[in-house]
């Protein structure tokens, strides 16, 4: 049967833009998809850089108004690898013209946005999704089987970390993530991944305690001036969930050393789980009950783990980032098409969002606060 095709328009196509672009191009090859995404318009700021990575990308079209890439009534699905102030406004017009959207994290640059996305995508009944690639681990989805199916018993506790080094220094430039208007600092950037996974695997956050830390108040731009700097550089907070477990969220962007260190303990009155990002194939596991050789085993990535074979065969060969963007691609596909829970909509990304706020608004307030 000749699938139907599914045509895409995607705005932007820096790093983001060419990971959804070559994820919509692997998609229908790694998964039987009963729709062909076809890369329609690609839309960046301005003509010449939109004809560009479209040639590149391998889109039919190119605009360098994404306006007209949203109102193309030939599209089916918008994709937005935008800038973060682009989100809200780009997805409200998608909603609009009746376009199911596929967005990045975070969800918008504010919680007043991110609240009129939600409330947007609830009033026309369209699918949405969110681009947290890492929830899409087929290990991640081990993990939370593990803890739902209670073979760990009660979860006490939950640490979480996202940990990198890009803007270690003084010396790493001013640029849009120091940029408050642009939801910049690493509470928005790197802190929505491990807030949305600490969600996904223990449930939602009943209260927190945060404190943000600006390591490097003044950087230099690109021209060499000086720019004071109004944004995190490291966000810690302590959280209490809903079940009653407590933990700690941490985001930073100065840990140096760092590369890609998302990662968590689960600790539960039966056993424990820990995992990193960075071997993100592998998954440790601790049972209680073995005595003098207890200890924790790992757990390698293999076919039978969610959908890790539709890539490899054979276990401990590992898959990539780029193939987990192929997996978070065919959830917004099947979002598309009908699926319930498929992909985090926009309505569970206003949950990480409210946390996120929550934290701010505990760091100015120095007390606990309810999301």
């Amino acid at each position: 049967m000749t699938a139907r095709p599914l045509r895409i328009a995607l705005v932007g196509s820096g790093f983001m833009g060419r990971a959804h672009a070559m994820a919509f191009a692997a998609v229908r090859r790694t998964f039987d998809l009963p729709v062909e995404p076809v890369l329609e318009i690609l839309a960046d700021r301005d003509p010449e850089q939109a004809a560009g990575a479209a040639r590149a990308l391998g889109f039919t079209r190119s605009t360098g108004d994404w306006r007209e890439a949203v109102a193309d009534p030939a599209i089916d699905l918008v994709a937005i690898a935008a800038p973060n102030l682009l989100h809200a406004p780009i997805a409200l017009a998608a909603l609009a013209a009746g376009k199911p959207v596929y967005c990045e994290k975070p969800l918008a640059a504010t919680l007043a946005e991110a609240q009129a996305m939600a409330d947007a995508a609830a009033a026309s009944g369209l699918p949405t999704a969110v681009g947290y690639t890492y929830l899409y681990n087929p290990m991640i989805a081990l993990a939370r089987e593990i803890v739902a199916g209670g073979e760990i018993g009660e979860v006490t506790a939950f640490r979480g970390i996202h940990a990198e080094d890009f803007m270690a220094t003084a010396d790493a430039p001013f640029n849009w993530r120091c940029e408050p208007a642009q939801a910049g600092g690493a509470l928005a950037d790197i802190g929505s991944h491990i807030i949305a996974l600490a969600r996904h695997l223990i449930g939602e956050v009943a209260e927190v305690s945060g404190r943000l830390h600006t390591a490097h108040p003044v950087r230099r731009d690109a021209t060499g001036a000086a720019r004071d700097v109004a944004v995190d550089d490291q966000m810690d907070a302590v959280v209490r969930f809903s079940s009653g477990a407590t933990g700690t969220l941490s985001a930073s962007w100065i840990a140096t050393g760092r590369k890609m260190g998302l990662a968590f303990e689960i600790s539960g009155t039966k056993g424990s789980i820990a995992f990193t990002q960075e071997r993100f194939n592998e998954l440790q596991l601790y049972r209680e009950g073995a005595g003098l050789r207890s200890g924790f085993t790992t757990i390698m990535a293999g076919p039978g783990h969610g959908e890790y074979g539709a890539f490899c065969p054979a276990s401990g060969h590992q898959i990539g980032y780029n193939d987990l963007k192929t997996i978070e691609v065919k959830a917004a596909i099947d979002a598309v098409l009908g699926i319930p829970g498929a992909a985090k909509n926009f309505a569970d990304a206003l949950r990480t969002e409210r946390v996120a706020h929550a934290i701010r608004a505990s760091h100015a307030e120095r007390r606990w606060v309810e999301p």
